[in-house]
């Protein structure tokens, strides 16, 4: 025990430092006039060597407008997805330039609802990405950082038009419901995060040349955790927005006694804190059989393909933190830090996963 953590210990210290960056945005703190431009330049020039292009043995030799694709897509990983952001950083450097563009457009497709001041524009905003998507594989040059990103990694890579159009697909499907449309079976749910979650990770084996039926059966076990603790995670930002719970199934709300129905219609309330648990914990335990059955077929997953896999270290984070909160979504605890986990704590566990080959 004590090797093991003198181990950590001695790995942590020599390595931590080296990628953490603190969540916040690059704008929270301006430079003085006189030294705005270089740092904007040195920013950007900082976020598109994490994608390879500092590294003059890749042969790289990009463009400045690809270059500052590249460095949005990684600034918007950054800024909203972090705890993703900090698995790319673990791939080799000719699989990170597929998979920030690939996570870019998903934050870009999961923030459009939210950032939209109407939902129909956020709904035309994801239509306008579907029709993105054809343009870019028609091999149309678009006015957008993450389009042009996108341009250059499907076409180097060869990534399935599949991929991208179901992931906006599904978004545009959930943006269509209704106000008190809710799944009704925890599997819809399931369909979704795969749809949303478990694409991304099939793009970035795909864009590493990685061929393997168990790592993409691995994959698909960690999307659909990953975007239903998501999910979860999101209960209290969904009802306080709409005033419902719609990511919880009708079929689970009703077993745990918060389905309310009106004549022929049927609202999900919060008439039982206990129930809400009781809804949270059946939800978050389907997300724990995909885990443990991803982690079954360890053995079976290529060397290579481990590093595209480490999201299921944050899915579990956050599983552990919503049993330490006894799975009480409303807890302040699940908002501190990443996941609910203090920030370098985090990243030391992220870390030892991927210096041992683990997910």
């Amino acid at each position: 025990m004590f090797e093991t953590m003198s181990a950590i210990t001695t790995f942590a210290s020599a390595n931590i430092h080296t990628t953490f960056h603190p969540p916040c945005r690059l704008e929270d703190s301006p430079p003085s006039n006189s030294t705005a431009a270089p740092l904007k330049l040195n920013i950007r020039r900082h976020l598109s060597e994490l994608v390879g292009f500092g590294d003059k043995s890749s042969g790289l030799n990009p463009s400045g407008s690809l270059r500052a694709a590249f460095s949005h897509c990684v600034q918007q990983v950054r800024n909203y997805d972090y705890h993703h952001y900090l698995c790319l950083l673990e791939l080799p450097h000719n699989m990170r330039k597929a998979a920030f563009a690939v996570r870019a457009l998903n934050v870009e497709t999961a923030r459009a609802m939210d950032v939209a001041s109407d939902p129909r524009i956020g709904l035309m905003r994801l239509v306008w990405w579907q029709e993105a998507i054809d343009k870019i594989y028609a091999n149309k040059s678009i006015e957008h950082p993450t389009a042009q990103a996108l341009l250059s990694v499907v076409h180097e890579n060869k990534i399935s038009k599949g991929w991208l159009k179901r992931s906006v697909e599904a978004r545009i499907n959930d943006a269509r419901k209704e106000i008190g449309d809710a799944p009704e079976k925890i599997e819809d749910l399931e369909k979704y995060a795969e749809d949303t979650m478990s694409t991304n990770l099939y793009m970035t084996l795909q864009a590493g040349g990685i061929t393997s039926t168990a790592a993409d059966h691995v994959a698909s076990h960690i999307g659909k955790a990953s975007g239903l603790l998501l999910l979860i995670k999101s209960l209290p930002y969904h009802a306080n927005r709409n005033r419902h719970f719609s990511y919880i199934p009708t079929e689970v709300a009703a077993k745990h006694g918060l389905l309310v129905k009106h004549g022929d219609q049927a609202e999900i309330h919060l008439d039982s804190r206990e129930g809400l648990s009781e809804a949270v914990f059946e939800m978050a335990s389907v997300a724990n059989d995909h885990l443990q059955k991803a982690r079954e077929l360890a053995s079976t997953v290529p060397a290579e393909a481990r590093p595209v896999l480490l999201p299921a270290v944050p899915a579990q984070v956050l599983l552990d933190s919503l049993r330490r909160v006894n799975f009480d979504v409303f807890d302040p605890r699940l908002a501190r830090g990443i996941q609910g986990m203090p920030p370098l704590l985090y990243q030391l566990k992220l870390k030892w996963h991927s210096w041992r080959g683990k997910y």
